[in-house]
C-alpha cells in the first residue's frame, strides 16, 4: 500500500469516526427532544406559583411565632403573653388557610408538581389548625395555672415543629418552581441560539 493510499485511508477512517460521533449526538438530541418538551408541559400556573410564594411568606411568619411561643416554656412569661402569642398564631394559621383555600380552588390549572405541593400542604395545615385549637382550649381551660406542665410544653413544641415542617415544605416547593423555571428559560434560550 502506498503512502498516499495510507493517508487517504486514515482520512476516510477519521471521517467515518467523526460522522459516527455526529450521528450519535444527533440521534441523542432527537430522541431527547420529546422528553425535554414533555418535561415542560403542562405549563406551571402563574397563579399557583404566586399563591405558593404568598404561602411561603405566611408560613415563615407562622414558624417564627410558633417558635417564639415554644420558647416561653423556658422563660417565665404571663398567661396573657401566652394568650397574645397564640392569638397571633391563630391569625397566622388563618392567613395560610385562606391562601391554601385559594390554592385548592386553582388546583385544576396547576402543573403536576404544583398539585403535589398543594396535596402536601393541606394535611399539614389541617393538623396545625387542630393543634392551635388545642392550645387555645388548653389556655382557656387552665387560665395560666399550668403553663409549666409537660403537657403544655408538649403542645407548644409540637406546634413549633409542625409550623417549621410546613414552612420548609412550602419553601422547598417554591424553590423547586423557581429553579425549574430558570432551567426551562435557559433551555429555550439554548434552543433559540442553536437555530
Amino acid at each position: 500500500m502506498t503512502t498516499s493510499m495510507k493517508g487517504d485511508l486514515q482520512v476516510s477512517t477519521k471521517k467515518i469516526v467523526y460522522f459516527s460521533i455526529l450521528a450519535s449526538l444527533l440521534l441523542a438530541a432527537v430522541s431527547l427532544s420529546p422528553v425535554l418538551q414533555a418535561a415542560g408541559t403542562p405549563e406551571d400556573s402563574k397563579e399557583v406559583s404566586d399563591l405558593l410564594s404568598q404561602a411561603k411568606t405566611q408560613a415563615a411568619q407562622l414558624k417564627t411565632d410558633a417558635s417564639d411561643m415554644e420558647s416561653f416554656t423556658r422563660l417565665s412569661v404571663s398567661w396573657e403573653t401566652h394568650a397574645a402569642k397564640i392569638s397571633a398564631i391563630k391569625d397566622d394559621v388563618n392567613k395560610v388557610g385562606e391562601t391554601v383555600a385559594k390554592l385548592n380552588q386553582a388546583s385544576n390549572t396547576a402543573s403536576p408538581w404544583q398539585k403535589t405541593a398543594i396535596d402536601r400542604v393541606n394535611p399539614l395545615l389541617q393538623e396545625l389548625a387542630a393543634n392551635t385549637t388545642s392550645i387555645i382550649e388548653h389556655l382557656n381551660k387552665e387560665k395560666g395555672r399550668l403553663l409549666n406542665t409537660q403537657e403544655h410544653k408538649d403542645y407548644l413544641k409540637a406546634n413549633a415543629e409542625l409550623a417549621s415542617d410546613m414552612s420548609s415544605v412550602i419553601a422547598d416547593f417554591v424553590d423547586y418552581g423557581k429553579t425549574k423555571a430558570k432551567f426551562e428559560k435557559l433551555s429555550r434560550e439554548l434552543e433559540v441560539s442553536e437555530r
